[in-house]
């Protein structure tokens, strides 16, 4: 059985229409939680609903919901005070203690930041606290802009060395085809390899209060595999989901295996969390080198740019045909790449990088 869990339950979840916190649900949540904890098993809340929280406090809940970033940042910070609190008295009743962990992407990416958030989850952990995690939605940049904290729930289960993911949503989990246009749709119980017909089968988003989707859960379920942990995308209104997940029991959802291999966090975040800026194509000699020989990208071996792009960007990188194999941290601006590739390394002018994308900031990404 797993010792460490992490569960990720969406803004829909946890909110009425207008975008209130519903303390039963939350209260539902927390009970499953205790019991858990009961059975020593570790467990971290990754939780949304700051923005969905604070509407109602500014007049903004239902239609009235603002669409620019900035004010959703504003509001968020309103929301988050009541979400936590709404926590801490839910889990308090079985007397648990929560402690709420605010995250923003750079504290996967910085290594600096990433150790010190992984010690400070870490000893939640071992103090016997629920860790109750959201993304610092207040200061967030591109994370905002998704608005679901599913990729951050993977990678805090990387972090914490989760045995499990569960992601709560308010569907059954993964089906064949859209149940309420299909039928016929039945539940896929078992994914052992997310492919693209997987991901076609996901859709797009979700609810107007929480815009992740169920595709946003199978992205996250794929982080997860790839860190070695095992997913479970199941419905949050379903009595006793959380227990089951956690005992395998059969038809609590859908559960995604994990992968033999395990990237590390910088890998992970720059294969599956950062959005690419555009492409760079590379000839079939400089494709092996990179999949076989795991080296860095030279600007010898590129033979074309798309795209508009500032150093330090992440972008795919394409073979002659056109396939995305792979994916890194460029170090040269779309511009100037365009100006020195096919160059070999004598020819570069000084002090302009040897290197295209460094070997520590590519991945070869799965077939």
């Amino acid at each position: 059985m797993a010792r460490t869990v992490v569960v990720k339950v969406g803004t829909s979840s946890i909110t009425d229409d207008e975008g209130v916190v519903d303390r039963a649900l939350v209260a539902k949540l927390c009970d499953e939680v205790a019991v858990l904890r009961s059975d020593d098993i570790r467990v971290v809340v990754v939780t949304s609903g700051a923005i969905a929280a604070g509407l109602p406090a500014l007049g903004m809940g239902g239609d009235r919901r603002p669409r620019d970033s900035v004010t959703l940042q504003a509001v968020s910070a309103v929301g988050q005070g009541n979400l936590i609190g709404t926590y801490q008295e839910a889990l308090g009743r079985h007397e648990l203690v929560a402690g709420q962990v605010l995250l923003a992407p750079l504290d996967f990416f910085v290594r600096a930041q990433y150790l010190h958030a992984r010690g400070t989850l870490m000893r939640l952990l071992e103090l016997g606290v629920v860790p109750v995690v959201n993304e610092n939605d207040a200061i967030a940049d591109d994370e905002i802009r998704f608005g679901d904290n599913d990729r951050i729930a993977a990678l805090v289960a990387h972090l914490v060395e989760a045995d499990l993911l569960v992601l709560l949503t308010d569907t059954p989990g993964l089906f064949t085809a859209d149940p309420r246009l299909d039928s016929g749709a039945s539940l896929i119980e078992e994914i052992i390899e997310i492919d693209h017909e997987m991901e076609r089968l996901a859709g797009g988003t979700g609810s107007t209060r929480g815009s992740g989707g169920m595709a946003s859960k199978l992205a996250a379920a794929k982080i997860a595999a790839w860190s070695g942990v095992p997913s479970v995308i199941a419905d949050a209104k379903r009595e006793g989901v959380i227990v089951d997940a956690v005992a395998g029991t059969p038809g609590v959802g859908t559960v995604v295996r994990a992968r033999e291999g395990r990237l590390g966090a910088r890998r992970l975040w720059i294969a599956f969390a950062v959005g690419s800026s555009g492409q760079v194509s590379v000839d079939a000699g400089a494709r092996r080198a990179l999949e076989e020989r795991r080296v860095s990208l030279l600007p010898a071996g590129v033979i074309g740019v798309d795209g508009r792009f500032e150093a330090g960007a992440a972008v795919e990188v394409v073979d002659p045909d056109g396939t995305v194999f792979a994916k890194g941290i460029v170090r040269h601006d779309a511009a100037q790449l365009r100006t020195i590739q096919g160059s070999r390394t004598s020819e570069l002018p000084d002090g302009v990088s040897h290197e295209v994308i460094h070997a520590d900031d590519l991945v070869v990404l799965p077939r």
